[in-house]
């Protein structure tokens, strides 16, 4: 847009400002001129104006800021109206307006400007569409640039964390005896967290003190923040414990400080004595319950903060959402999702797929579909490729690797704005893993390479060594294992060893036992997977030495546990386990359960050690009790979902399917590695686990 200018001759100046002003004394419009001019530093301007009057009272603090830029070009005299010049640059949204601004800022002799300067380099430090080098070659140009382009310039850099830069930028403001202001440090405190620069924050924190705003509360938060990235909580506590105003913002910072640390308990503490909480600090606590696997304490929670007639945001509803997938607890995450819907929350890329992750991992696969379809229908919904991604893991987890391959080739010709990434091949993979689809798995493999450019990283190596070590073929696996441009981890290790138990392959698995015991040696589902190897070949005495291995290094067995939500109430069970209210109930139709399908053929599996507790008989795994469980009080045709966290034994899977068509029920068991769909005898997995 074209600056509003005034053109006359110099040589009439005298007489337009007499018309122009209404003025009939030149003494008075002269002074009056100079008082509104906005002074920027048009020394040579003013004398000009002030030459043509015998007054030369000029006082440039009490100034409008609202007068006249004055601009002589040979003979013209121009006067801009720095208001329009200001809402132009404001109005910016290219780097190409901006430019033309500029470029009129320079013919109007205002390169020096800092007010005008100022705009020019806010908009391409911080804007989005701003560029962050030309800023900076502005900038370079100001003979005495102010704190708030410092400031400005500080934001920039953080924005695109270089850290370093920001640093010594702030350095050199100091230098140049330019005064840092409460808005200097925020951004500088930032800058150190990035790269753990500890000394650099301490002195800025010193510097906070020596400048006077030890008192202010958003200096001292973004202290804390710093503190806790340093993972130095101490001096993130004194310095929380000193400020004499707190904030939400302070007390969350340093939930999040302790939660991530792993000090739960304290985080809790801190949370209680909250004065006043809004939804970013339920989130935080309710955030570090489920990303230390404390589920049912996050549920619990949720209801507090239900109770307090807090509103749910987006953040919270992730949140949640996760834990009902942690606990497999369906209905608890419809009625979130309900919420959701009924209440306008923004449906971002992240909450989309969590929605669509929790309603697979909670063994709706059909309402995770279901989900997906509206969402990437949806104009009103930002869905990303990571959306795509929890479809196909859902798919994968469930055994529907023809499923999965579908929605890879609808994802490729559908969606021209949407590309796999490393992501949808882990998943795509997995899928061929789970449903034995070598072929497919090869081709995909091969595909992801020479089509998209994307090199094979560790997890894809695993879903293929699980591919092909599930199908016995062991020779194809070693080569690839060979053939690896790293070492292969822990992982593609353990998918070999767990296909060699599958197939009682007992030379390989005690090479590859060994290994990946020495890879991980404080997991006891790798000793328990060797052992099942030499007790399948009845060689009891290696057995005995595993054990004794364990017992040395005092590795302790994972307990095992299963979960069944009722009602929109879960149930917890561990194996063995009286803890129930309703024990006595449940192992009886345990008892009622095992005699019903030994008329079907069951016996007892008792092959192999079990991952759960050996002092515990077979047929009080946690799956059984929780499926018991389930037949006792679940509504008549109701599915039984149960989450387990250890793969399924052999024994409970042959009694899963077994129940299933007894009783006519559909169960429905995600355990450490997949799902599996029981209905009228058959698993979805045909066996293949």
């Amino acid at each position: 847009m074209p600056l509003n200018t005034v053109s006359l001759n110099s040589s009439k100046l005298p007489s337009f400002l007499y018309a122009a002003n209404g003025e009939t004394k030149k003494k008075s419009l002269s002074k009056h001129l100079i008082f509104n001019i906005f002074y920027v530093g048009l020394v040579t301007l003013c004398r000009f104006v002030m030459s043509n009057s015998k007054h030369h009272a000029l006082d440039s603090e009490n100034g409008s800021i609202q007068g006249l830029y004055l601009l002589k070009l040979s003979d013209e005299v121009f006067f801009v109206n720095p208001v329009q010049l200001h809402q132009g640059l404001e109005s910016c949204s290219t780097m190409k307006e901006l430019r033309q601004y500029h470029s009129q800022i320079i013919k109007l002799g205002l390169s020096c400007d800092n007010d005008a300067i100022g705009r020019v380099i806010k908009f391409c430090a911080i804007s989005k569409t701003g560029d962050l080098g030309y800023a900076l070659k502005v900038f370079d140009k100001l003979p005495e640039p102010d704190p708030f382009i410092y400031n400005t310039m500080f934001r920039g850099y953080v924005q695109f964390q270089l850290a370093k830069e920001c640093i010594s930028l702030y350095s050199q403001m100091l230098q140049s005896c330019v005064t840092p202001n409460k808005f200097s440090f925020p951004p500088v405190t930032r800058a150190c967290s990035f790269h753990n620069t500890t000394e650099e924050g301490k002195q800025v924190h010193a510097q906070i003190f020596k400048f006077g705003y030890s008192s202010d509360g958003f200096s001292q938060n973004n202290l804390i923040h710093m503190y806790v990235s340093f993972k130095h909580l101490k001096e993130a506590r004194r310095v929380f414990d000193k400020m004499p105003h707190r904030d939400p913002i302070s007390w969350t910072t340093l939930i999040t400080g302790y939660s991530q640390l792993g000090y739960i308990h304290e985080a809790r503490q801190l949370f209680d004595k909250m004065p006043e909480r809004n939804p970013a600090s339920w989130n935080a606590m309710i955030s570090a319950y489920v990303q230390t696997n404390r589920f049912q304490e996050a549920l619990l929670l949720f209801n507090e903060m239900q109770s307090n007639h807090m509103k749910l945001d987006k953040y919270v509803a992730a949140s949640m959402l996760s834990a009902c997938t942690g606990l497999g607890a369906l209905k608890q995450g419809e009625w979130i999702h309900d919420y959701i819907n009924k209440n306008g929350i923004e449906i971002d890329p992240k909450l989309a797929s969590t929605i669509i992750d929790m309603y697979s991992k909670c063994g709706s696969l059909e309402k995770a579909l279901e989900t997906f379809n509206t969402l990437t229908k949806s104009k009103s919904v930002s869905v990303s490729v990571s959306s795509w991604n929890s479809m196909m893991g859902g798919f994968a987890m469930h055994g529907k690797g023809d499923s999965a391959i579908d929605l890879f080739n609808k994802m490729e010709s559908e969606s021209e704005s949407i590309s796999p990434d490393y992501i949808t091949f882990v998943n795509l993979l997995s899928a061929c893993a789970h449903s034995g689809l070598i072929k497919k798995g090869l081709y995909y493999f091969k595909h992801m390479k020479e089509f998209y450019n994307i090199s094979p990283g560790m997890e894809h190596y695993g879903c293929m060594v699980d591919m092909l070590g599930r199908a016995g073929m062991f020779d194809s696996a070693m080569n690839l294992i060979n053939d690896m441009p790293m070492d292969p981890d822990v992982g593609v290790m353990g998918a070999l060893l767990g296909a060699c138990k599958i197939h009682k392959n007992v030379k390989l698995g005690e090479e590859i036992g060994k290994k990946v015991i020495e890879l991980e040696p404080h997991n006891s589902g790798r000793y328990v997977l060797l052992a099942n190897i030499y007790a399948a070949a009845s060689n009891w005495e290696s057995v005995a030495e595993i054990r004794k291995l364990m017992n040395d290094r005092c590795v302790k067995k994972e307990a095992g546990f299963s979960q069944i939500e009722i009602g929109g109430i879960v149930n917890e069970f561990i194996a063995g386990g009286i803890a129930h209210r309703d024990s006595k109930k449940i192992y009886e139709k345990v008892g009622e359960m095992l005699e019903g399908i030994k008329s079907m053929g069951y016996v007892p599996e008792s092959e192999g050690v079990s991952e759960e507790d050996l002092e515990n008989p077979v047929f009080y795994h946690s799956e059984k009790l929780a499926i018991a469980y389930g037949l006792l009080t679940g509504k008549p045709g109701e599915v039984l979902r149960v989450t387990k966290n250890l793969r399924v034994c052999k024994d409970c899977h042959e009694v899963s399917k077994l129940v299933s068509k007894f009783y006519g029920r559909e169960i429905i068991v995600r355990d450490r590695n997949r799902f599996h769909h029981f209905r009228d005898g058959v698993c979805s997995c045909n066996d293949y686990w």
